[in-house]
């Protein structure tokens, strides 16, 4: 039985890092589900066909992390028809032995809901701008305003909203360094791998 880990949270969080830290660490498959609504946008044309006909190689375009692209991801992504179309995608994947990483925002309430840890990564909307800004090399008030109006279209969309799901451990990541938050991360797998404990009257 392969063991998933779910990761939602919004844009320049760290979720991304530490999937792919979780994913090295324990041998498992990693999955950025983002890049798949990044690349159905990229393909242009009707997104329902785009998503329809997504194949393996249309991950590999070099032009996937720009913030266009981000942009026309979660435009696309309010579509209910595209992220049915992806579904099944994403939950293949999942299914591959030893284990599968996936993170994107609706892993652990839509994708994987029977995930054994669900992961909510999150950081104040400053430092995420801050974050985006240095990595782009663009100017930090417009990433905050573009990271403020994706999370509110993502939040808001009736199909599969961003929200953390209800068993989620929520991981702030604001004020760690990356060594910390993967740090606690693999420490939330490791817990989750063991499974629940179960208490035993003494008497």
């Amino acid at each position: 039985m392969p063991f998933i880990i779910a990761i939602d949270g919004p844009a320049a969080s760290g979720k991304g890092t530490i999937a792919r830290a979780l994913a090295a660490h324990f041998g498992f498959h990693h999955l950025d589900t983002g890049l798949l609504y990044r690349a159905t946008g990229a393909k242009g044309g009707d997104p329902v066909l785009a998503a329809q006909t997504l194949t393996s190689g249309d991950l590999n375009r070099s032009d996937l992390r720009s913030a266009e692209a981000g942009q026309a991801a979660s435009r696309i992504a309010a579509i209910p028809e595209v992220r049915a179309a992806l579904v099944d995608f994403q939950r293949r994947f999942a299914a591959q032995e030893p284990g599968a990483v996936l993170d994107g925002r609706d892993i652990g309430t839509v994708i994987c809901p029977d995930a054994p840890l669900k992961l909510y990564v999150t950081a104040s909307d400053r430092i995420r701008a801050a974050r985006r800004a240095a990595e782009l090399g663009a100017d930090e008030a417009v990433m905050l305003a573009e990271l403020q109006e994706r999370d509110r279209r993502d939040s808001e969309r009736a199909t599969a909203p961003l929200k953390p799901a209800a068993d989620a451990v929520v991981l702030d990541t604001s004020h760690l360094s990356i060594a910390d938050a993967i740090a606690r991360a693999i420490a939330e797998a490791d817990r989750a791998r063991q499974g629940p404990v179960i208490r035993t009257s003494p008497w």
